[in-house]
């Protein structure tokens, strides 16, 4: 009910109070200075060991058995002084009209007074209900103007996040469009002078060629120079052989010379003529030597030519 909560309220509140009147009326540890931290430690003279369990020791013990004795005699204090009466008449202390008075009063008006906060609580109970109506009406009216707002703001959000993704892609699309212009035209004026100079590129570097001039840089003049090579080694090669012959003649030749014939003989005269002979031949030798050498000089002219 709800007096019962209002009751379970003030009593919380009470606590609530008495606890924070204690801690503010209780003396505290002054704060440490600084640099230090309290410790909680023990200071008692005999130091307790802490432990989650208790220790338990079982222990025995052997009593008598109980014997049975009287039961003890009521205390009955010795009289002191004298013994005093007093005569009271009928009506003296005590008359009930008069008396019962106040008590009704009391208890009348104690009802009465019950009664009417009994009415109270009841009118005020039912405002207090009639008044959460209202404001459960009101709160769920609330609520729903509220999903409302929320609602219309989503909505408006939604579309705002959707215009500016379309504004972005519209920008990005223009962007892209100005781009693609600009390179289509940077392409043309690019490419404007661009077959024209790969051309001319081609043509210096030799991929452009006279078919006639390339034939006979590849096949003529190789041939030429190979043929011109073999002649040039078949001559050294004829001269070397008459320089070998040449060198055998005068070798021999001189042998003869230098080996004097033996004193036995008569034919001597017949001899000279053959010397005479000799020379003649020698010297056609010695013109057939000269005429290669003069050959050589000749064939030296169009080599250094060449």
């Amino acid at each position: 009910s709800t007096l019962e909560v209002k009751r379970r309220r003030r009593a919380q509140k009470q606590l609530l109070a008495r606890k924070l009147t204690q801690e503010q009326t209780q003396p505290r540890t002054p704060e440490p200075v600084e640099g230090r931290e309290h410790v909680y430690v023990q200071t008692e003279l005999y130091l307790e060991e802490i432990s989650d369990r208790i220790v338990e020791v079982d222990g025995e013990c052997q009593t008598d058995d109980f014997l049975d004795r009287p039961p003890t005699p009521l205390f009955i204090p010795a009289k002191t002084g004298k013994d005093v009466a007093t005569q009271i008449e009928e009506g003296e202390l005590f008359d009930f009209d008069i008396e019962v008075k106040p008590i009704l009063e009391v208890l009348v008006g104690k009802t009465v007074e019950q009664a009417l906060l009994e009415v109270m609580e009841e009118e005020e109970l039912a405002q207090l209900w009639s008044h959460q109506r209202a404001f459960a009406e009101l709160r769920n009216a609330e609520f729903a103007e509220l999903q409302r707002l929320e609602e219309q703001d989503r909505r408006i959000r939604e579309e705002k996040e959707r215009r500016r993704l379309e504004h972005l892609e519209k920008l990005r699309k223009q962007k892209e469009t100005a781009e693609k212009i600009a390179a289509r035209a940077f392409a043309q004026r690019y490419l404007a002078d661009l077959i024209p100079s790969v051309f001319n590129n081609l043509h210096d570097s030799g991929f452009f060629y006279d078919p006639v001039e390339r034939d006979i840089e590849t096949q003529f003049l190789p041939w030429l120079m190979s043929e011109v090579e073999e002649t040039l080694q078949k001559k050294v090669l004829g001269r070397m052989m008459l320089d070998s012959l040449i060198r055998m003649v005068v070798e021999k030749r001189l042998d003869e010379f230098s080996h004097p014939p033996p004193s036995g003989r008569t034919e001597a005269p017949a001899e000279e003529p053959r010397a005479i002979d000799a020379a003649p031949q020698v010297s056609g030798e010695a013109d057939a030597a000269d005429q290669p050498v003069a050959e050589k000089e000749e064939s030296d002219q169009p080599v250094a030519e060449e």
